[in-house]
């Protein structure tokens, strides 16, 4: 057992007080196997130890190539443990991309699992003389040593329009205010068992993880495969909280198995990263019985920033293009929107928030600019997002700045174009494409002629809102994260002119 140190405030904290409450609840299921706090505690130590003992001091930022095993997770607390701040990386990623990423964060060591290992011949210049820990002989760590809030727990990487790989680090303190909400929020329990859904190099994991690993509840890793039978899978491992991007939702529809009452043990499910449509939240409502809420937020802002209860009554007449709200902030944040003429305080407009959730900054503060307003004597992030605040007082997703795009110049809206096509007869979800000018759709369900889309779409929309291009699907590309993937969509339209 770990000694008494102070816990507060950081994010290996949230384990710690776990595993002195439970030592032998388990902690984590992955690959087949079960584990409890005080074995990951164990492991956490004894990789903590190694780095230490490689370095000769304690590490700055830990790289970790890891996924779904027991050192993925694990290598989280032990960069903790050793004082570090942990950069997952994705062992599926292409090596220029991760070599990218580790040059940006300034990795001095990297803890690596199997599916890690073969990657490491084509990072061997970039890691250059950090040590690459495959295994420990160094004696553990006694117990962690101390963090500050403000040092920074974990850096995560997004994609600016150029591709290029942006560091955002996120401070103990940001995501230890993000937790204690949703720990109040939802009331997490020892008896909870939560779904891992998307890579570490996805926020929502750690809402996984700490909501799990808070609370003294068990983390069950969700392997690829079980995609295609997402509710056998809840069933068998007694999941009670669901956390995962809403394209889950109409895969597990396609797979007809997406039926009331179909995981009944299911309490509550949250969805983020994309948005969530109406149909979809009330299908997985009957399935589930329980709380549907939409979260909304950028990894800027740790994790989500707003939320949305969906009720069955009367949060369908409140979608906007088939979209359900984002709802209100979480309680100490602040919002203001900004119209296209850069008026701040408008009803409508780009979505800048700021509060103790909101990261310092890029890593490369290059990356800086044009992200930040300064207003009323304050910093806001300026998340690139549209949104209308509603009556009711909640905000609604019109969709991203850089989706709104002239066609023949006139400004459309590719959420508009995409509730528009839903539709159409036999359309089950579509995603619209605007390139050189031109709308183009990709859509799912009943496969019909394009002359037919468009004429039945020219009943309800102007010409300019109509795509002139049309491409039936059995189901959109996914990207690691299992979010829509439209580079993929846009590499398509390239390749077929």
């Amino acid at each position: 057992m770990t000694r008494s140190i102070a816990t507060e405030g950081v994010l290996h904290g949230w384990f710690l007080r776990s595993l002195r409450r439970n030592p032998a609840a388990v902690a984590l299921r992955v690959a087949g196997e079960s584990y409890t706090y005080q074995q990951v505690h164990d492991h956490a130590l004894a990789l903590a130890g190694e780095l230490v003992a490689r370095l000769g001091t304690r590490p700055r930022r830990v790289g970790l190539l890891a996924s779904r095993s027991e050192l993925a997770y694990t290598g989280i607390l032990a960069a903790g443990y050793a004082g570090a701040a942990v950069v997952p990386l994705n062992p599926d990623f292409p090596a220029e991309r991760t070599r990218g990423m580790i040059t940006a964060a300034g990795i001095d060591a990297l803890l690596v699992d199997d599916n890690g290992r073969p990657l490491l011949p084509e990072l061997a210049d970039e890691l250059g003389s950090a040590p690459v820990i495959l295994e420990t002989t160094a004696p553990p760590l006694e117990h962690p040593y101390p963090a500050e809030p403000d040092d920074i727990a974990y850096i995560l990487f997004t994609s600016g329009s150029t591709g290029r790989p942006k560091g955002v680090p996120v401070r103990h303190r940001n995501v230890e205010f993000y937790l204690r909400f949703v720990h109040d929020r939802y009331g997490f329990g020892p008896d909870d068992v939560f779904s891992q859904t998307g890579e570490l190099t996805f926020d929502l994991a750690m809402f996984d993880i700490f909501s799990a690993w808070g609370s003294g509840g068990t983390l069950v890793c969700m392997p690829p495969q079980a995609f295609v039978a997402v509710p056998q899978f809840v069933r068998k491992h007694g999941i009670t909280v669901w956390c995962s991007s809403p394209s889950v939702i109409s895969l597990v529809r396609r797979m007809g198995k997406l039926t009331p009452g179909s995981m009944p043990s299911m309490r509550l499910a949250v969805f983020c990263g994309e948005p969530l449509l109406r149909d979809d939240a009330a299908d997985w409502q009957a399935a589930t019985g329980g709380l549907v809420e939409n979260l909304y937020g950028p990894t800027e802002l740790t994790i989500s920033c707003s939320v949305h209860k969906w009720d069955p009554e009367t949060s369908p007449a409140l979608c906007v293009n088939d979209i359900v709200l984002i709802g209100t902030m979480h309680p100490g944040l602040d919002y203001v929107l900004v119209d296209s003429e850069g008026v701040v305080g408008a009803s409508s407009g780009e979505l800048c928030v700021t509060g103790p959730q909101m990261f310092p900054g890029y890593l490369d503060p290059r990356d800086d600019a044009g992200r930040f307003l300064e207003h009323d004597g304050r910093r806001w992030y300026r998340t690139g997002d549209i949104a209308r605040l509603e009556p009711n007082g909640e905000l609604a997703f019109l969709g991203r700045r850089d989706h709104q795009v002239k066609i023949h110049g006139v400004r459309v809206e590719l959420s508009e174009v995409e509730s528009g096509l839903r539709r159409l007869r036999g359309v089950t979800d579509a995603v619209a494409i605007a390139l050189d000018g031109e709308l183009y759709a990709f859509y799912l369900g009943e496969k019909r002629p394009a002359a037919d889309l468009m004429e039945e779409m020219g009943t309800f929309f102007p010409r300019y809102l109509i795509p002139l291009h049309y491409e039936h699907m059995t189901e959109f590309p996914l990207n690691s994260n299992r979010k829509t993937d439209r580079p993929v969509l846009i590499a398509r339209i390239r390749s077929a002119s």
